[in-house]
């Protein structure tokens, strides 16, 4: 937390993170658009409710923040100072729901594809990537 920060303050601020239609989510839906539009957005009756979801091919795209989601990258790896443990266990708990989101719709015949935040500073690779999701072999 800045030094110039109240508590209230900083609460304000992240409860206006946003969940959906994040900056990284909408690059990868103008990707996609170009190459594999008819996707379905958000859908509750698929297990995780993904962010990107191709019902008929039973195929779902999920957009994950490195921080939020424990990517093993630079990004994901920094910890807050202030209130360590808190965020550690958060962070946690959002890996072990992220897995058991993966393990039912395995179980359900979906296949998944999880896209890092960091990974979109690389374009050409990222397409390749999904291409490769969508169109070809298992990734």
């Amino acid at each position: 937390m800045n030094a110039k920060e109240s508590p209230a303050q900083r609460s304000a601020i992240m409860r206006a993170v946003k969940s959906r239609d994040t900056t990284p989510e909408l690059k990868v839906r103008a990707l996609l658009r170009g190459f594999a539009p008819g996707y379905r957005l958000h859908r509750k009756d698929v297990p995780g409710n993904p962010d990107i979801a191709y019902v008929g091919r039973k195929q779902v795209i999920f957009v994950h923040g490195c921080f939020w989601h424990g990517h093993d990258c630079a990004r994901g790896a920094r910890m807050p100072k202030a209130n360590a443990d808190y965020w550690r266990a958060k962070i946690a708990r959002n890996v072990a729901r992220d897995a058991a989101h993966q393990a039912r719709l395995t179980a359900q015949g979906w296949r998944a594809l999880i896209v890092w935040e960091c990974e979109l500073k690389d374009k050409a690779a990222l397409e390749q990537k999904l291409r490769a999701f969508l169109f070809g072999a298992e990734t």
